[in-house]
């Protein structure tokens, strides 16, 4: 029941995406950032947190879970270390999920050749 129910979720999450850039004229860039600032307002209300009780990975797997997560590790930095923890909270709690981008991208780069737009 758990994957079904992740499955759904991150299914829909997907879907959103694709409505979003299927009907409207938003960049594929501005419709993933608006994923991340959704999951940071929604997880800083604490709505996102009780969809990620609800679907597991299949909420935190796409962007609204990375800023989410975001929020959840300013919240608790916050918490901890006071306003100070604003600066450090989403970078430590989000220091995973970039640290493999950047791995990838550096990974990528070594595989691949740049060109030129023309």
């Amino acid at each position: 029941m758990n994957l079904l129910k992740a499955f759904l979720v991150g299914g829909l999450i997907c879907v959103i995406g694709q409505l979003l850039i299927d009907f409207t004229r938003l960049t594929p860039a501005k419709i993933l950032v608006s994923f991340v600032i959704a999951g940071v307002i929604l997880g800083g209300t604490g709505i996102y947190g009780k969809l990620v009780e609800f679907a597991g990975a299949g909420a935190t797997l796409p962007l609204t879970g990375f800023g989410y997560n975001l929020a959840k590790g300013t919240k608790e930095a916050v918490q901890q270390e006071g306003l100070l923890g604003a600066l450090s909270g989403p970078l430590s709690s989000a220091s995973v999920g970039i640290m493999t981008a950047v791995i990838c991208g550096l990974v990528c780069s070594l595989f691949t050749r740049s060109k030129d737009k023309e």
